[in-house]
């Protein structure tokens, strides 16, 4: 296993310090603000240890501060309601005597139903497309510096972009981006695997807003944050295979990009389903600070 996934691992094993109260921690890593993927994955795993027997099928979140890394955040679960078949759950993350995140999931047993789902886009399987070692073989010369840099990092999630060109150089009017995620190992815990998706559902979606306007989330002329994300998971799913996440952005208006995206398995499944808002603002327009 490697150090950072065993890392992200731990960092999801949240300690429990009191009757629906639980605490995280975030990687050491020098980022100025917590990933908002991390805290979605925590608080879910905060909000499903106070149920039994049934898993997440939806969960919907604010980002209300930036969080900070060198501090632990204190997740406090609300138990709303424990019903025949669904199981409701708030959570509200805490820093400093404040709420930066607040999630609403909701559980449900395990039952048979009608079903269908769209198809899979045809695109490039990821073992044909290069790994980020040879990407930045390849295209690093190319690419901005913040760019290279996050492509040469250890990660916990690999990533390889049906589009290479996407982080070599903008083109404005691009209003879909397909990306194959997978974990590194993990245990056989569906539990875990449901974090780890949570987790990576924040990465790179954002970037489909930005794209449709020849911009990425590196560019230092912009302010960009998750501002509420909302994630539904609809099949079983492994998320230490390769998953392809489809993604779109419809609109953007009033310094919002609005994305979507899909996460299909490898054979071709829907998974699961995500919707985000961002916040998306040049920091020239004299607004201030970040939110």
């Amino acid at each position: 296993m490697s150090n950072s996934i065993a890392e992200l691992l731990a960092i999801l094993d949240l300690e429990r310090i009191e009757e629906n109260i639980f605490r995280g921690r975030s990687p050491q890593v020098g980022w100025q603000r917590v990933f908002g993927g991390l805290v979605v994955a925590q608080a879910l795993v905060a909000a499903a240890r106070t149920v039994e027997g049934r898993a997440p099928h939806s969960l919907h979140g604010y980002f209300l501060l930036p969080g900070d890394p060198a501090v632990p955040i204190v997740y406090e679960v609300d138990r709303i309601r424990d019903g025949k078949s669904f199981t409701t759950r708030r959570c509200n993350a805490i820093q400093h005597g404040r709420a930066i995140f607040s999630l609403s999931a909701s559980f449900q047993i395990e039952e048979p139903g009608l079903e269908h789902a769209v198809s899979m886009p045809k695109v490039p399987l990821p073992e044909s497309l290069p790994n980020e070692t040879e990407m930045l073989r390849r295209f690093g010369a190319a690419m901005p510096e913040a760019i290279h840099r996050w492509f040469a990092r250890d990660r916990p999630i690999e990533i390889r972009p049906v589009d290479l060109s996407r982080y070599v150089r903008h083109e404005a009017g691009v209003l879909e981006q397909r990306v194959w995620l997978r974990a590194g190992a993990l245990p056989g815990d569906p539990a875990i695997h449901r974090a780890v998706l949570a987790y990576l559902s924040d990465m790179t979606l954002l970037d489909a807003a930005l794209g449709a306007h020849g911009h990425s989330g590196f560019d230092s002329g912009l302010q960009v944050a998750s501002l509420d994300h909302a994630l539904w998971f609809h099949r079983p799913f492994r998320a230490d295979d390769w998953l392809l996440y489809a993604q779109d952005s419809p609109t953007s208006c009033g310094a919002r990009g609005f994305a979507r995206g899909l996460l299909f398995s490898h054979d071709g499944r829907l998974v699961a389903s995500v919707v985000q808002e961002g916040l998306i603002r040049p920091k020239s327009n004299g607004w201030g600070v970040l939110i």
